[in-house]
């Protein structure tokens, strides 16, 4: 029941993380440099999409240029392809 409830409380704060991505509330290179607990196991292409005018072209671009792999999570990362990331976010 504890794991549920873990399971449960993270799923919406991801879901919060989103909204605020949405809707600018939230930084997503300040995510991907700092990222809390909630969201190491969520997918790094997930969470670009989750910011606007970021599609689904956009973010595979962003994930191919610096060789980072579509199921990859945000706590997954190198720090080369977290690095390499950061750059291409703060250049857009």
């Amino acid at each position: 029941m504890e794991a549920l409830r873990r399971a449960n409380e993270i799923r919406s704060r991801r879901a919060q993380l989103k909204r605020d991505l949405k809707s600018g509330h939230a930084s997503i290179t300040a995510m991907i440099e700092q990222p809390p607990d909630y969201v190491l196991t969520a997918k790094v292409f997930d969470m670009l999409m989750a910011v606007p005018k970021y599609g689904k072209v956009k973010a595979t671009r962003f994930l191919n240029h610096c060789r980072i792999a579509q199921g990859k999570t945000i706590g997954g990362l190198s720090d080369r392809q977290r690095r390499e990331l950061l750059e291409l976010l703060h250049q857009r």
